[in-house]
């Protein structure tokens, strides 16, 4: 077995991963075709990743335009440590009030740290939520590594 194959997720691991995780590298494309990538807090739409934004932001614009996002997901500070899931995908915008909500509700619980926090957190989100537009990932493609993996023998 190659050391790439060894390294890999499982289903399992990367949907642990996905979900213990709370922030990303967002990428999408900047009219001139140069990347634009930034940091994003995201939630979980029924199991796909999804954010929130505000409508007049730079990667709102570029995703009008061109739905295909990468979502770079890692951990790890030591080469034996590194782990990682890169998501290749479509955002889907989400347009209704209900919807931009429930997702904005979703990355403001993991944002906080707080799942529970019901009542801060609505508040916050119903303030800031008129003016966002919110996306879920439809995965096109998914490369993960996890080397901690290799410390065990083959």
């Amino acid at each position: 077995m190659n050391q790439r194959a060894r390294i890999v997720m499982t289903e399992d691991e990367i949907t642990a991963f996905i979900g213990e995780s709370r922030k990303l590298q967002l990428g999408t494309i900047n009219p001139d075709g140069t990347p634009h990538m930034v940091t994003m807090f995201y939630g979980l739409t029924e199991g796909r990743i999804s954010f929130w934004t505000y409508g007049k932001a730079q990667k709102t614009l570029n995703i009008q335009r061109d739905a295909r996002v990468s979502c770079l997901i890692e951990a790890g500070e030591e080469y034996s440590d590194l782990r990682g899931v890169l998501l290749y995908g479509t955002a889907r915008r989400i347009d209704d009030s209900e919807g931009i909500l429930e997702i904005g509700m979703n990355v403001a619980r993991r944002m906080a740290g707080m799942p529970d926090a019901e009542e801060l957190l609505t508040e916050y989100v119903a303030y800031t939520g008129h003016k966002r537009v919110a996306f879920v990932v439809e995965p096109t493609r998914v490369i993960s590594w996890d080397h901690r993996k290799l410390a065990t023998p083959v």
